[in-house]
């Protein structure tokens, strides 16, 4: 059955299912962004990198001209305006940080799936599902706040 279907549904659909991976964990934390934000921010990206690296090869005269880096740091460009808009101000806290971030990772999941680097995308997708999940742990972030104010407790003396 897989060997009927383009690689490059393929590549769709494994990003999409990174991104929900992502997604999931902050689904599960009750945060704004989750299950279907971060799958369609990983599922763009990889879209647009698909794009990017086979979708202008008809129009390409001067192969010393074709940069299909370029498509890929608008990505990161445009990602980095979502993030923006995510982050906001409330109490003399700063909130939205690890949404941003997060989907700035999402959109680089999506890229490198894009660019058929599946082992990479992966491994990023263990590894920030971890950083979100277990850093993010009352008790963590509990453990860490006692830390600092012991460190700034001792500095003062």
């Amino acid at each position: 059955m897989l060997e009927i279907i383009p690689t490059i549904y393929l590549q769709i659909l494994l990003a999409s299912v990174l991104g929900l991976i992502l997604g999931l964990q902050r689904e599960y934390s009750e945060k704004p962004a989750g299950l279907r934000t971060y799958s369609l921010v990983a599922t763009g990206a990889a879209l647009f990198t698909i794009i990017s690296i086979n979708g202008f090869n008809q129009f390409l005269v001067d192969a010393s001209r074709y940069d299909p880096s370029r498509i890929a740091s608008n990505i990161v460009t445009g990602i980095g305006f979502l993030g923006a808009g995510v982050i906001i101000f409330r109490d003399k806290r700063v909130e939205g940080l690890t949404t941003a971030a997060g989907l700035w990772v999402a959109a680089g999941l999506g890229m490198a799936v894009g660019a058929q680097m599946y082992g990479l995308a992966i491994f990023t997708t263990v590894v920030s599902y971890t950083i979100l999940d277990i850093m993010g742990r009352p008790q963590v972030e509990e453990w860490l706040r006692i830390r600092r104010t012991k460190e700034r407790n001792k500095n003062k003396i």
